[in-house]
């Protein structure tokens, strides 16, 4: 069952304001150039030296810078993913990135659907239906292919996720388990972070093609469900069925 919670119009205002705020205060004051590779790379050793003295804490605040960006479809993302692996190793950078994103993503996740879900449903709910059924069948296995080979933008994809009657239970898991492979590629590049020049360095075709036959993986139960349902559906003659003359 899909967890209902209803909020009232004046609180989907403030949130709405205050997700409009947020975003506005990064974009106007142009906090998203403290996240880019030259800067990362211009201030490592500052970068290293506090993470070795500070470790709780150096965790805590990339956590939560993760969460934040993540969460409001901030610029640098990525750059925070190979960061990780520079700071704390390409297996805990891991961990904490895939803590910080699935929060960040939940909490998109949960906004879209207390803010917009009641009004797609009471405008488009006729023609949604069966796509939401189908959704909800199988959601696990959409969003964990979807994660895994993202043609679908990170943010877009928790929005539109929030948007139908998917469990916030099914989204979670299959959102921290589908960044995996990803978030550990560019934290594994973090260990090099000097010799990295751009994000596209990172990505090469065996790497992604590694991901899409993940993604594709992911489908294969949904795939078999439907054929065994086809197989076995009326009208399919089977065993026995034409009798004996």
């Amino acid at each position: 069952m899909v967890e209902r919670v209803t909020i009232s119009p004046k609180s989907k205002v403030v949130l709405a304001l205050g997700i409009v705020c947020v975003i506005g205060m990064v974009y106007g004051f142009d906090l998203g150039r403290y996240l880019s590779l030259e800067i990362v790379k211009e201030h490592r050793d500052r970068l290293l030296a506090f993470t070795e003295h500070r470790y709780p804490i150096a965790v805590i605040l990339f956590i939560l810078t993760y969460i934040v960006v993540a969460g409001f479809a901030l610029p640098g993302a990525a750059i925070l993913t190979v960061t990780g692996g520079f700071l704390f190793g390409s297996v805990w950078g891991t961990l904490f990135v895939n803590i910080g994103a699935t929060t960040g993503a939940t909490l998109a996740f949960l906004a879209a659907r207390y803010l917009l879900r009641d009004w797609v449903d009471e405008k488009f709910g006729v023609w949604v239906a069966p796509l939401q059924d189908g959704i909800a069948q199988n959601a696990f296995n959409y969003l964990l292919t979807l994660r895994l080979i993202p043609i679908v933008p990170f943010f877009a994809l928790n929005l539109v996720s929030g948007l139908t009657h998917m469990s916030l239970r099914t989204y979670v898991s299959a959102t921290a388990l589908g960044i995996i492979p990803g978030s550990f590629v560019y934290a594994y590049a973090g260990r090099q972070l000097g010799s990295i020049n751009s994000l596209q360095e990172i990505v090469s075709p065996e790497v992604v093609t590694a991901f899409i036959l993940l993604g594709l993986l992911a489908l294969a139960p949904i795939v078999y469900k439907k054929w065994s349902v086809n197989r076995a559906s009326p009208g399919q003659p089977t065993r026995g069925s034409h009798g004996t003359r």
